[in-house]
């Protein structure tokens, strides 16, 4: 059975780190391509983040310098470190992972960003 499970999210305060993790089960993780989303309250999902198999990694302008994508193959987890965070960081982050065609979504960890 084919599994991403997110964990990690929480209510911090501005400023203050979080690091969100993605097990996935099922697949052969080190040839998928880890990305994290995130849904904010009305708003569309956005790509966060993502990391290739080969370890390339990309970021939304509005987090580069704060947050960092990683991924641990022996593990089959990928890492989201969310350094500096702000009230608008607050969503339901999600991780995916893909190896076209296939691709798998886990259901969301919510992380909250707030005095």
């Amino acid at each position: 059975q084919i599994q991403v499970v997110e964990s990690g999210g929480g209510l911090v305060q501005p400023g203050e780190s979080l690091r969100l993790s993605c097990a996935a089960s099922g697949i052969i993780f080190s040839t998928y391509t880890m990305s994290w989303y995130r849904q904010a309250p009305g708003k569309q999902r956005e790509l966060v983040a993502v990391i290739s198999n080969s370890g390339t990694t990309n970021y939304v302008d509005s987090v580069k310098g704060r947050f960092t994508i990683s991924r641990d193959n022996a593990k089959n987890t990928a890492y989201l470190q969310m350094n500096s965070l702000k009230p608008e960081d607050t969503a339901v982050y999600y991780c995916k992972g893909t190896n076209w065609p296939r691709t798998y979504w886990g259901q969301g960890t919510q992380v909250t960003v707030s005095s």
